[in-house]
């Protein structure tokens, strides 16, 4: 009787071990296309970002801003001797 049980347990395992085989197969395919996936993503947000940082530093050149404020703005430099400097002194600070 106990030499068939253990036969019984022998001949299900190989199936079950199959199975169970092929679900992590299967599991490993899906994972794989979902890793396929992401990395494109993750390498359109790198192309994004990179394009990105690229505008950001056109459109924040001393020239750029120079040139907006002058035309659309119609702000003009100033010279130094235009400039009033004024400084307010606490009662606690020494320079008084």
């Amino acid at each position: 009787m106990g030499r068939l049980i253990l036969l019984y347990a022998i001949v299900l395992s190989i199936p079950l071990s199959l199975g169970a085989s092929a679900w992590q197969a299967a599991r490993y395919d899906a994972l794989k296309t979902e890793l396929e996936l992401l990395n494109k993503e993750q390498e359109r947000l790198v192309d994004d970002n990179k394009r990105l940082i690229t505008e950001i530093a056109g459109l924040s050149s001393s020239a750029r801003i120079e040139e907006f404020a002058r035309g659309p703005l119609g702000l003009n430099k100033k010279s130094p001797e235009d400039v009033l400097q004024i400084r307010i002194y606490g009662k606690n600070d020494a320079r008084r």
